[in-house]
């Protein structure tokens, strides 16, 4: 043991030169040694093909113009003097026929095979990283570049360290790696590069649980920079992380978790996540999962959900009882929102879908989701999409009115705009468009009129001109102060106007009355009409006509 840890300082003080030195003294004792052995004939021919190829593995190295100033050359000089030294006594023992038994032989030399090939490949990744390289010119002493020089070049070697060498020292630099990334995640995506990446996601498949563990957590780092998700996919993360989702410890389900919900934010990955067979594994943390893993597989599938074509594989997974049932019983508001918004999706363009949405309770749920003091958007254009497959009877019995009510008062103006959009949906029948009316969606849609929102505008103009074919909406809608006004100004002829054909119908409907008539004229309606008649907007030149003919009245009842 004493003679053990001297020999490790011994061979610790020694320069590169002097590594390089004995690696070279060793190579054709190696061979010399292997090619006396009689015995394992097709194992040793294979050992000495390696061992050929050991010399230029080493020029290449030396003939680094930086290769004496790079401590990771060093150590892995070191590690091919130690596999030579190893191969010497190996071939002793054979020579001498010493060797405990046949299996036992043939495994130690499976395993110096192992080793010679790791070490051969790794002489070559010291090269092909470019960590050799990290040695620059003399920079003045003391300053912030010579600073952020070996920084950088620290950085590259402990990058370097994850591709080289065995899973021990992979591990001990994952470690570092972690720590390095908790104070200065911009430092090290700056030097990272894509063989980096590859060896990142080669250890997600490491055999050590708590390697795949520390793996999982730097991926899902460089996840959310969202500087390397291309190269993170090329890389083929996706089966490893999926893999995890699966049947990873918490944290690695976790981490997994949130990588894929970040990498699925790309249509193309969503679609290769669902190649993989991620939508089970994420649809179980769904059911399942702690509130952080819940909510972030729900993203996922929710970002998935997004990709018309993969609608349909979804579903036969299960995913509108599971998304229903977040819904009602989530972990976290976000899980919900989550949940509403892949409803949203799944029921935007695919009518068997809007059935089993409906089927599934999905109607009432979402319903009831809007009774919060801050309606989402997601749930009011999923219920928009649902409301023509649902009769207007079991719609006033689940409470949908008064939700649209508070929609129209309480939610965001995006909220707002599929609140609009779902009356003007669900107004196919005179009974139905009264039952609006006497909700209060009126006076709401009016003041929607004065939104910033181009569409909002459109859609509420939309929603006003189906209610007030009606008469009692026609009526309210002439008594509240706001509405010609409104209109009027939706009259303006500029292209990004698109509400102008619904507020020409509306001030046609008002104009049986006087004072709606003056009013009309007095904000300025018939130069706005005069311009949509030349642009064949329909009911402009009637609604014109109508208006000159009461301004013509009123100049003669004045003389």
């Amino acid at each position: 043991m004493v003679e053990e840890g001297k020999n490790e300082v011994l061979e610790d003080s020694r320069s590169a030169e002097d590594c390089l030195s004995n690696a070279q003294e060793l190579v054709p004792m190696a061979l010399d040694k292997a090619r006396e052995v009689k015995g394992f004939p097709g194992r040793w021919k294979m050992i000495i093909s390696k061992l050929e190829q050991i010399p230029s593995r080493l020029s290449d190295l030396s003939s680094h113009p930086c290769f004496s100033k790079n401590a990771l050359c060093k150590e892995q000089l070191q590690v091919v003097s130690k596999t030579l030294k190893e191969a010497i006594e190996l071939a002793e023992v054979c020579i001498g026929e010493k060797y405990e038994g046949k299996l036992r032989m043939q495994s130690d030399l499976d395993a110096l095979t192992g080793k010679l090939d790791l070490n051969l490949r790794d002489c070559g990744l010291l090269i092909k990283t470019g960590v050799l390289g990290e040695a620059t010119l003399p920079l003045p002493v003391g300053s912030s570049a010579e600073s952020e020089a070996a920084d950088h070049g620290n950085l590259r070697e402990l990058l370097a360290r994850l591709q080289i060498g065995h899973l021990e020292a992979k591990h001990r630099a994952l470690d570092s790696l972690v720590e390095v990334m908790k104070e200065d995640e911009k430092d090290v995506l700056s030097v990272l590069g894509r063989s980096n990446i590859s060896a990142l996601v080669q250890l997600l498949t490491a055999t050590s649980p708590r390697i795949r563990e520390k793996t999982v957590t730097v991926i899902c780092s460089l996840a959310e920079s969202g500087s390397c998700e291309n190269w993170l996919v090329s890389e083929g993360v996706l089966p490893p992380l999926i893999r995890l989702v699966e049947s990873g410890s918490a944290v690695g389900k976790e981490k997994a978790t949130i990588s894929l919900q970040r990498l699925s934010m790309s249509a193309e990955t969503a679609r290769a996540i669902v190649g993989h067979g991620g939508v089970r594994p994420l649809i179980e943390i769904c059911r399942t999962g702690d509130s952080v893993s819940q909510a972030s597989a729900a993203c996922t599938l929710k970002n998935i959900s997004a990709v018309p074509e993969v609608r349909q594989a979804l579903a036969e997974e299960g995913i509108v009882k599971v998304m229903i049932n977040l819904l009602d019983c989530g972990l976290l508001l976000g899980s919900k929102e989550y949940a509403a918004e892949c409803l949203q999706n799944l029921t935007a363009s695919n009518e068997n879908l809007r059935r089993s949405v409906i089927a599934e309770g999905g109607t009432r749920s979402l319903l009831a989701y809007l009774d919060g003091p801050l309606p989402q958007e997601s749930a009011v254009s999923a219920l928009r999409n649902l409301v023509g497959s649902v009769p207007m009877e079991v719609l006033v019995a689940f409470g949908f009115l008064p939700r649209l009510i508070h929609v129209l008062r309480s939610g965001s103006l995006g909220a707002q705009q599929a609140a609009a959009s779902a009356i003007c949906r669900v107004c196919s029948s005179s009974e139905t468009k009264k039952l609006v009316g006497e909700a209060g969606c009126v006076p709401l849609l009016i003041k929607m009129l004065e939104a910033k929102s181009n569409s909002a505008r459109e859609v509420a103009a939309q929603a006003i001109s189906s209610l007030v074919t009606v008469s009692q909406n026609c009526r309210e809608v002439k008594r509240d102060d706001k509405s010609v006004p409104n209109l009027v100004q939706l009259l303006d002829p500029s292209p990004h106007n698109t509400a102008k054909k619904y507020a020409v119908f509306c001030l046609g409907s008002l104009s049986s009355s006087k004072k709606c008539k003056k009013l009309m004229i007095s904000y300025g309606a018939i130069g706005y009409l005069k311009k949509l008649t030349e642009m064949d907007i329909p009911g402009a030149k009637k609604l014109l006509e109508r208006l000159e003919r009461g301004k013509l009245r009123s100049l003669f009842m004045r003389k």
